[in-house]
């Protein structure tokens, strides 16, 4: 994940879009930093439109389906690139004014979210709208159903991908339990300087690769790499990134548990050996900024990570910032598979007080995509493709760098959306995925075999045993499909 160093003013001057035929437009208002950058727009199909385009211009503004009033709520993660957050309070209030509704917000920090939101149902008080960096499908009874927001916004955008899709809605209780206008891609961070020595300039392509240039680096070099095993959100994801890739994975697509199988046991073993040729204990007790912080300050050759970590270090450390880059998902012995780095739940508890401003503000959030992808510095990719026509062009001349502005470009939506799947792949993010993922049962289960605590195929069993009762649970509640 990451904290970023804020870098000072951004413009905010937001890029004029087509509006629908119910849309009107509303400049929003602009700040002092007169900078542009231009590049040639580039389609969603990746054709150039010959056309240019710089930072967005106008706020898109569609009148709510009702009268809206009172005030309304909101509880989300502080962004780890602060210029979002920046650009995100105004952004709110001023939609608030607009529709005579007080808004207020709330950011605390990512991994406080889900007790904090727990805490509020149980008192059946709280937020009106609460938004989470991993689903939130464990709160399914407690949320409204937001199909009717679902299908507006696919009416206005588009279609959705499917790695939103399938952490919004649960298929065996036909609820959309969520809204998740964007999400984030998980790429490998890795030390070009370092990899061009073991001969891989252009960082490891494969898990193998990953693991002998690694060595290589960690033996010749002195520096170690940093894959967590540890009960924070980036140890989650690489750790089921490396299953998938090696065939297995936790259910089916039918909900069935599988995580007990020889290619699970195999990326079980993988990890361990990857362990210790490369990595240090400090691993084992990592939160979502360890990783980044190891990277910006030069010692680590390698992460699993998104953008954030090296936006940071452009400001507080240049010189390790131009040396990082960037490779897609590892290509394993089966399949080349990532989760999102980060994938936005939107939710709705059954106790707002406002639940009709909640979801036309999201609706108006949405359809401002363009203002969201910029102002995280391209960190926020729209679920909604059509949203953000300009996203492959900054992508591949990034507004945001003196150097190397096309380090980006192999992110290109349409490529990084072929390596990327949601946590329950190949099925949905259920209730009883998501408690497997909040509960850390796999990032614990790679610890305790490469402490050396239980063998590879061990470790898998104790994972299987405790997954089992989870998903026994959520389906004695009849949210979660599958029969073992």
């Amino acid at each position: 994940m990451g904290i970023e160093v804020p870098s000072g003013g951004m413009s905010r001057r937001l890029f004029i879009q087509a509006a629908a035929a119910t849309a009107v437009l509303a400049a929003c208002g602009k700040n002092n930093n007169k900078t542009e950058t231009s590049a040639t727009t580039t389609a969603p199909g990746g054709k150039s439109t010959g056309t240019t385009v710089g930072p967005p211009t106008e706020t898109k503004f569609t009148e709510p389906a009702k009268k809206l009033s009172g005030s309304m709520s909101i509880l989300l993660w502080s962004h780890f690139v602060p210029a979002h957050d920046q650009w995100f309070d105004p952004f709110v209030k001023d939609w608030g004014k607009r529709v005579g509704v007080d808004v207020s917000i709330d950011h605390i920090n990512n991994a406080e979210i889900p007790g904090r939101f727990a805490a509020e149902i149980a008192a059946k008080s709280g937020h009106d709208l609460v938004q989470y960096i991993a689903p939130l499908s464990q709160f399914e009874p407690s949320v409204l159903d937001l199909k009717d927001l679902n299908l507006e916004a696919q009416k206005r955008f588009g279609k959705q991908v499917e790695v939103c899709k399938n952490t919004s809605f649960n298929p065996k209780t036909g609820k959309w339990y969520a809204f998740s206008p964007a999400w984030v891609p998980d790429p490998g961070d890795y030390r070009k300087s370092q990899w061009e020595k073991v001969g891989l300039p252009n960082g490891p392509s494969t898990w193998d690769e990953l693991l002998q240039g690694g060595t290589e680096i960690n033996q010749k070099q002195g520096v170690h790499m940093g894959i967590g095993m540890s009960q924070e959100i980036d140890s989650n994801m690489a750790a089921r990134a490396m299953i998938w890739s090696f065939g297995g994975s936790i259910q089916d697509a039918s909900e069935n548990v599988t995580i007990n199988s020889p290619e699970t046991i195999a990326a079980v073993d993988y990890m361990s050996k990857l362990f210790k040729a490369t990595m240090t204990d400090e691993v084992f007790a990592w939160n979502a900024a360890s990783n980044n912080q190891g990277l910006i300050a030069g010692n680590l050759s390698y992460i699993v990570n998104s953008i954030s970590a090296w936006r940071t270090a452009q400001d507080a450390n240049p010189e390790v910032a131009d040396d990082v880059f960037f490779v897609p998902a590892l290509k394993g012995p089966k399949t080349q598979l990532a989760a999102q780095h980060v994938l936005y739940n939107w939710v709705v508890p059954t106790y707002a007080k406002n639940p009709d401003a909640a979801q036309e503000f999201l609706l108006h959030y949405a359809g401002n995509m363009p203002q969201v992808t910029y102002n995280s510095k391209l960190y926020d990719f729209p679920s909604f493709i059509d949203t953000v026509p300009q996203l492959n062009s900054w992508l591949a001349n990034d507004p945001f760098s003196k150097t190397n502005t096309s380090k980006l470009a192999f992110m290109k939506i349409e490529d990084a959306l072929k390596w990327t799947t949601n946590i329950g792949h190949p099925g949905p993010a259920s209730p009883a995925v998501s408690e497997v993922f909040n509960t850390f049962v796999i990032s614990n289960m790679m610890a305790r075999a490469a402490r050396g605590q239980q063998s590879p195929k061990d470790a898998v069993a104790q994972a299987e045993q405790e997954i089992k009762k989870i998903y026994e649970k959520w389906r004695a509640q009849g949210l979660v499909g599958g029969t073992k």
